[in-house]
Formats: structure tokens, C-alpha cells, sequence
């Protein structure tokens, strides 16, 4: 059971993961997060490095779409100034968005990752349809009010991982 919260991967954050580590691993579509894995959940825009981070990758044939729990406001505000693709309301960790998703992307499961901060959400659900998932810090100390009670649950998978030897890592 504790394996569908096992991350493939864990990064301090995006900017640790290029184009070209993903091109050379076959990955032709990426998954992401929005809130505490690319601003802070409370952040309305893009940041510029944010920006840079997804023109990078779609400039090098990846395809990228923001997968997020939250509401269409915020996300479309959020997407469109940066021109991402995005799915609002996806009740993480279910899989109905992350085939979506894919179908979007017309992409197979092997070729796509999922990127998030949330064990809970973003790992879980990646994990249970099948794809490479990638954890990150979260990008923000804080956290909106249903998260704050997974961080509560995560902590305690996180404690059990480790005392099972199953990560290495560092939090």
C-alpha cells in the first residue's frame, strides 16, 4: 500500500528537471501541479521563471498541461497569460483528469510524468494510473485549509517510509 505514496523521483523544486533529462527517458508530456508545486497556492501568476521553465519545455517538444484541484479562476487566470494547456477541478488523486489529460495530450502513460508537492493528491493519483511521478518541495511554507490536513497525513506516510527504509532523501 505505502508504494502508491512513493515517489519515482524527489527534487527540491522544478528548475531541477530539463528538457533534456526528460526527452532522454522517452517522456513526451508532463503533468503538473499548479498550487505550492509551481507558485505559492496563494501566487495569481506566473512567475517569469515559472514562464521561462514552461516555454522550455514546450519549445522542446514536450508537452505540458497544469492539472490542478482548484477552481477554474484560478487556474485559467493562472494558464492562459502563459499559454498552458489546464484542467481545473481534477479531484486528485482520481483518475478521471489524469486520462483526460492524456487523451489531450495524445500521449501513453509511459510517456508522460506527473509533477506535484503533494503526496496525498498529486503522487497518490499519479501513481495509481500508472505514471512516473516526481515530488517537490513545496514552493510555499504555508497552505490552503484541506491541504494543511493532507500535509497532517503525509507526515506521518513520510515517517513510515522512512522507518521502512523505503526513501533516502532528505525533507
Amino acid at each position: 500500500m505505502y508504494n502508491y505514496f512513493l515517489p519515482n523521483e524527489y527534487v527540491k523544486d522544478v528548475y531541477q528537471l530539463s528538457p533534456t533529462d526528460f526527452l532522454n527517458k522517452g517522456i513526451k508530456g508532463i503533468i503538473t501541479d499548479l498550487d505550492n508545486t509551481l507558485v505559492a497556492w496563494d501566487r495569481p501568476d506566473a512567475t517569469p521563471e515559472i514562464a521561462t521553465w514552461i516555454k522550455d519545455m514546450q519549445d522542446a517538444g514536450l508537452q505540458v498541461t497544469i492539472l490542478s484541484n482548484n477552481n477554474e479562476l484560478r487556474v485559467k487566470a493562472f494558464c492562459d497569460p502563459i499559454e498552458t494547456p489546464f484542467i481545473f477541478s481534477a479531484r486528485k488523486p482520481l483518475s478521471k483528469a489524469f486520462k483526460k489529460a492524456l487523451t489531450q495530450m495524445e500521449l501513453q502513460k509511459e510517456e508522460v510524468v506527473m509533477i506535484g508537492d503533494q503526496l496525498m493528491t498529486d503522487i497518490l493519483g499519479g501513481n495509481r494510473f500508472g505514471l512516473h511521478t516526481i515530488l517537490v518541495v513545496p514552493v510555499a511554507s504555508s497552505d490552503g485549509v484541506m491541504t494543511k490536513f493532507n500535509r497532517q497525513l503525509e507526515r506521518r506516510i513520510m515517517k513510515t517510509l522512512k522507518r521502512k527504509g523505503m526513501i533516502s532523501w532528505e525533507e
